[in-house]
């Protein structure tokens, strides 16, 4: 069995995403890892080269600047940067990162022994992960149904597959449809860092790609606008990876105290209000789970 690990990049070190501990984290269970990278104007190559693994591949790519964003998919040029590392994969699966999603080193063997479980069973498209948001600080959870809580993250490379953006995958099954993979669960997490980041960093990265995702007037990130029933304490442990990168914090992340509930966030407690009272489960998924 073949393994490819991929993902696509630009301006990974200025935008302040841990894309060095990402691709580290699944090294050790890949046999090469295939990197769209897009025109930087920071040391993102030199810091990628600078891993010294013979596994990683560049591939330099060009963004599409002027991908329309008011079209029914958004975010265009991200499925196209994801799928042009996707189609230079040579393994038998192809396990994507996103560059602030991380892998722990605990769940590296049942990720491993999943793929080979499932290598011969033809129905089987695609392997899940559940999703744990780090919120602020890397103390904090985001728990709530505006948040996805599991995600296809390891293709089947053997199959007509691409992505209309970055987050799920499509399967082509005619030259006018596509649908979502089906998959069997690995029973393994992926540990989501995104909104550890700094605000100035979250801020430039919005301001960045924006021109990509819509057309309506820039909003500010700001970490205390938030439900405080969304977030809950971490009480695990962080890949071994990432603690170096992690910033120091102390309990969970407090919100504005006087924040004012949107109906989104109304909505969402009465669904985490039925999970917790019924045992329901208010999942989006992109995918079909079969096994």
């Amino acid at each position: 069995m073949k393994v490819s690990g991929f993902t696509f990049l630009r301006n990974g070190q200025k935008l302040g995403y841990p894309f060095i501990e990402s691709i580290r984290s699944v090294l050790p269970i890949v046999d090469e890892f295939i990197i769209a990278l897009g025109p930087c104007d920071d040391d993102t190559e030199k810091m990628l080269r600078g891993i010294g693994d013979a596994k990683i591949k560049i591939i330099p790519t060009q963004w599409n600047e002027r991908i329309r964003p008011d079209y029914s998919v958004k975010g265009f040029v991200y499925g196209q940067q994801k799928s042009i590392a996707l189609f230079n994969c040579t393994g038998d699966w192809a396990f994507y990162l996103e560059a602030d999603e991380v892998v722990h080193e605990n769940d590296l063997p049942k990720i491993r022994a999943a793929m080979e479980k499932y290598l011969n069973d033809e129905r089987v498209e695609a392997l899940a992960f559940d999703y744990l948001h780090f919120y602020g600080n890397a103390n904090t959870l985001a728990w709530s149904p505006g948040w996805y809580r599991s995600e296809v993250r390891i293709i089947r490379n053997t199959i007509p597959a691409w992505s209309s953006e970055a987050l799920f995958f499509n399967i082509v099954v005619g030259h006018k449809k596509s649908r979502y993979p089906r998959a069997a669960h690995t029973g393994a997490n992926i540990f989501h860092y995104g909104w550890v980041r700094s605000e100035a960093e979250m801020n430039l990265k919005a301001t960045s790609v924006r021109k990509f995702w819509n057309n309506r007037a820039e909003t500010k990130v700001d970490y205390s606008q938030i439900d405080s029933q969304a977030l809950k304490l971490f009480l695990g442990a962080h890949p071994k990876v990432i603690q170096d990168w992690l910033p120091k914090a102390d309990g969970i992340f407090r919100p504005d105290p006087n924040y004012q509930l949107t109906s989104r966030d109304k909505k969402h407690r009465r669904m985490l209000w039925l999970e917790k009272t019924f045992g329901l489960r208010f999942n989006k998924k992109h995918y079909r789970l079969i096994r």
